[in-house]
């Protein structure tokens, strides 16, 4: 995983929200680490860490139509983070972490909290 120190997005390109919070970096004129999460997937480790600093409700997104036709379950974390390894589209995105904090970018404009 990334040092913690650095400032990393987990950014999904086709998501709005996430190309705006993209934006709201490279308007700081900040330098970040982008994580395509789709196309370069997160190690059981890495999705474990980052789940770490949000409610498991947040950090899922189940309302995505993946995660009802798999017939997942909020209640039976370690399955469900093993289901994510495969299905990365059931993470909430943007996420972007700095120095041991992250935040979900929903609106985009909540990450500006991590430089306060």
């Amino acid at each position: 995983m990334n040092n913690e120190q650095d400032l990393t997005i987990y950014h999904n390109p086709s998501c709005s929200k996430s190309r705006e919070a993209l934006d709201i970096l490279q308007n700081k004129g900040l330098k970040f680490k982008i994580i395509d999460y789709l196309k370069t997937p997160l190690s059981l480790d890495q999705l474990t860490k980052l789940r770490s600093y949000f409610k498991l409700a947040d950090f899922v997104r189940t309302n995505e139509k993946r995660f009802k036709d798999l017939g997942l379950s909020l209640e039976k974390e370690d399955e469900l983070l093993q289901v994510m390894l495969q299905e990365p589209i059931l993470m909430q995105r943007p996420i972007v972490t700095f120095k041991n904090k992250a935040i979900i970018g929903r609106p985009p404009e909540k990450i500006l909290a991590l430089f306060e």
